[in-house]
């Protein structure tokens, strides 16, 4: 079988000159890659003790809910703002151009829940820093942050230290 990294695509100069981008569709739309993802992901929470998987729209998604399933746990959606139809909380984050915001239901998450967040990739750190805000405004705890692939030269762990945070592929670059 092949590693992960052989099913991740890699595009040079998109979106823009210089950039590297690292294309997941190409792991999903392979059988034997989107198994071996959730897979690998899934053994970072080996031993640890949590209740909710939340993850961020839309990728998130995609590898959170196998996951929640594979493993009987709930799954929580943290979408874009204005997508949820009953109460929120939302949190707003900083993009390199500009400002988003994400939202969850008030009542997916109950105080003392412990949370683990999954996201495909993490580059700069403000979504999924976003969504842990969310979680502990909630009165959940965060007790692990995992990833498919980590752009580690754009720093987004540092935006997450306290948390413990895993990534399957590391990239060195942005």
């Amino acid at each position: 079988m092949k590693k992960i990294e052989e099913y991740v695509k890699s595009i040079p100069d998109f979106p823009e000159k210089g950039i590297i981008f690292r294309d997941v569709t190409s792991v999903l739309q392979d059988a034997d890659g989107l198994h071996l993802a959730i897979d690998e992901m899934q053994k970072f929470l080996e031993g640890v003790e949590f209740d909710v998987i939340a993850g961020t729209e839309s990728r998130g998604f995609i590898f959170g809910v196998p996951i929640a399933y594979n493993l009987h746990k709930a799954f929580v959606p943290v979408r874009k703002k204005g997508k949820l139809p009953r109460e929120t909380v939302s949190a707003e984050y900083e993009l390199e151009y500009g400002k988003a915001e994400i939202e969850m239901h008030k009542d997916a998450i109950r105080p003392g829940q412990k949370v683990v967040l999954v996201d495909d990739l993490i580059a700069t750190g403000g979504t999924i820093e976003a969504a842990a805000r969310l979680v502990e405004e909630l009165g959940g705890e965060v007790v692990k942050i995992i990833f498919l692939m980590e752009l580690e030269g754009l720093k987004g762990r540092e935006k997450l230290k306290g948390y413990d945070v895993e990534s399957v592929i590391h990239y060195e670059g942005k």
